[in-house]
């Protein structure tokens, strides 16, 4: 029988309880002293990096410094992966994803197939901040975005409405559009099959922009912004609104974020299973490299039903990158094949806002 606790034992026990609590946060603290910032990401999240380093070094949080990266792209209508100018729809809408994460208070934020919209990471932050809930979609993702206040700004530039024109005119060979007249040669009459004749341009189809930070106190956030694969179907919601798959952080473990196949990353759980990798003990490099390994093997399974996965050597057709750092500072950059993409951005004390190259699976 349990006999009762005299007041002194209990403040005595209660004191001891708060000298362990103290130890642990001193130890924490300890821990965290000397611990380089870190930010790590894709290849177009350099320029960000470069203006935003400098806070980070100074204390700034690592969810400011994530969203403010992944901002100056979607205000670049030279990104035609990203917010402004990003490629639209097969019915030439311009919808995009966007997400980010705290892992200090271990809660997110997340926006999809929203219109109109210059900075949806903006609005996945005030899901975050806002609401008790983690995704707001379509249209009522814009409506809530107009109601904080965002603009509305017409996202589809005349440099992604050309491009999206030409690929709709390109589509067959059966249907009334011709797309432009080729330019005819000076030795040769006008060829009268225009539609034939006619080769749209090449253009990358996915494209995304991704930022982990790790900060000087030891918090980690991430965030992840696009305007998805080019020409989807409306409504399409790939991996960069999905906390799990195409970004996903934890205080107690690190961060990870995806781009390229975003169907890929959301089947394996990509993001949320690297950080696991990370909570067990692995590095940053071998907890990517072994989600690529089974992203393989789960497209070898996909191909029975999609062959079009498997290329004609036996390996994905598709590329897809992981971008990773850990609680201790160190990082890693993979990706499947490295022929798409073949570098990432990367910022430490040590060597500043640089690209690195990608370490790849199959080669």
């Amino acid at each position: 029988m349990s006999l009762p606790l005299s007041r002194r034992a209990f403040v005595g026990g209660s004191a001891g309880l708060a000298a362990s609590c103290a130890s642990a946060r001193e130890v924490r603290a300890v821990s965290s002293a000397g611990r380089k910032p870190v930010m790590v990401g894709s290849e177009n999240a350099l320029p960000g990096m470069q203006a935003q380093f400098e806070h980070l070094l100074a204390g700034g949080a690592p969810l400011d410094a994530a969203i403010e990266v992944c901002k100056v792209a979607e205000a670049d209508p030279k990104d035609t992966s990203v917010g402004l100018g990003g490629t639209p729809n097969e019915d030439g809408v311009v919808q995009l994803d966007a997400a980010c994460m705290d892992g200090r208070i271990h809660k997110s934020g997340a926006v999809a197939a929203i219109e109109d919209i210059l900075h949806p990471i903006e609005v996945a932050r005030i899901v975050l901040e806002r609401t008790d809930h983690c995704q707001i979609f379509g249209a009522d993702a814009y409506r809530f975005a107009r109601a904080h206040g965002f603009p509305h700004t017409e996202l589809l530039t005349e440099e992604s409405r050309a491009v999206w024109m030409k690929w709709k005119e390109g589509l067959s060979d059966q249907d009334d559009r011709l797309g432009p007249p080729p330019a005819p040669p000076k030795s040769a009459p006008p060829s009268k099959d225009t539609k034939t004749s006619f080769v749209p341009a090449r253009f990358e189809r996915h494209g995304t922009i991704h930022c982990s930070v790790l900060a000087l106190d030891g918090n980690v956030a991430c965030a992840t912004s696009t305007s998805g694969l080019a020409f989807k179907i409306p409504g399409r919601v790939g991996d960069s609104a999905i906390v799990g798959a195409g970004l996903y952080c934890d205080g107690e473990a690190g961060s990870a974020g995806s781009t390229g196949r975003g169907e890929a990353s959301i089947l394996a759980c990509a993001s949320a299973m690297i950080v696991e990798q990370l909570r067990n003990g692995r590095a940053p490099k071998d907890a990517g490299m072994e989600i690529l390994r089974r992203i393989v093997r789960e497209t070898e399974r996909q191909a029975l039903w999609q062959p079009a996965l498997i290329g004609p050597d036996g390996r994905p057709s598709f590329d897809i990158q992981f971008y990773i750092v850990a609680l201790d500072g160190s990082f890693a950059g993979v990706t499947l094949k490295g022929k798409t993409h073949a570098r990432f951005a990367v910022s430490e004390p040590d060597g500043g806002p640089r690209l690195e190259a990608l370490e790849a699976l199959l080669t």
